[in-house]
């Protein structure tokens, strides 16, 4: 699902909130029918990853940021860690360069592998082509699209580019002004042509 809408329409604090690093002012979320306020934070984020906007990394080389996560829960397997960066479309000589010392782009194909090296269910995506060369932003999406569909998760992408949206949703979420205006299978949305 793609979330749009001009900025400040409350698209991050929306996703922010399905992994409770914001809480709700009123209402409830559900995640495979339980409320999420039931869950532990720390369980829900390992279930439901959220990859920022800016892709920060750690300190240490491009394997040190993807092994970090499963190294906290003793869970780390080479092979799983492999086929993470595969399907981010790094290449395996990346391994050990310096994290810090990378492009844009392929910080944020390093925060991806991350996020999936925890085997999430779901895969919060905060403009996760903001900031990649815009010669490469059709490879990232085609990218997410094609591991999603391998590994089965379900993706919720937030963004301000609705052709985008376009590519690589089945259903549009339309926010504007804090409020959810219209959500639709991505055939049908209706575009109001401005953001």
């Amino acid at each position: 699902m793609a979330l749009v809408g001009p900025s400040g329409s409350g698209k991050t604090t929306l996703v922010r909130c399905l992994n409770r690093l914001l809480e709700p002012d009123k209402g409830s979320i559900q995640f495979n029918n339980t409320d999420i306020s039931t869950i532990a934070p720390q369980e829900l984020r390992r279930s439901m990853v959220l990859v920022h906007q800016e892709s920060v990394m750690l300190p240490g080389t491009v394997w040190d940021n993807i092994t970090y996560g499963p190294s906290l829960m003793g869970e780390v397997n080479a092979a799983h860690i492999k086929q993470s960066m595969i399907d981010a479309g790094i290449p395996s000589d990346f391994e050990q360069k310096q994290a810090e010392k990378l492009s844009g782009g392929e910080k944020k194909r390093v925060a991806l592998a991350r996020a999936l090296a925890l085997e999430p269910q779901v895969l919060l995506l905060d403009e996760p082509t903001s900031g990649v060369d815009p010669k490469n932003i059709q490879t990232m999406e085609k990218t997410i699209v094609s591991f999603s569909k391998e590994r089965k998760l379900t993706v919720v992408w937030i963004t301000h580019d609705v052709p985008q949206a376009q590519r690589v949703s089945h259903r549009i979420a339309n926010l504007k002004e804090g409020r959810v205006t219209q959500v639709s299978p991505t055939k049908e949305f209706q575009w109001e042509g401005a953001y």
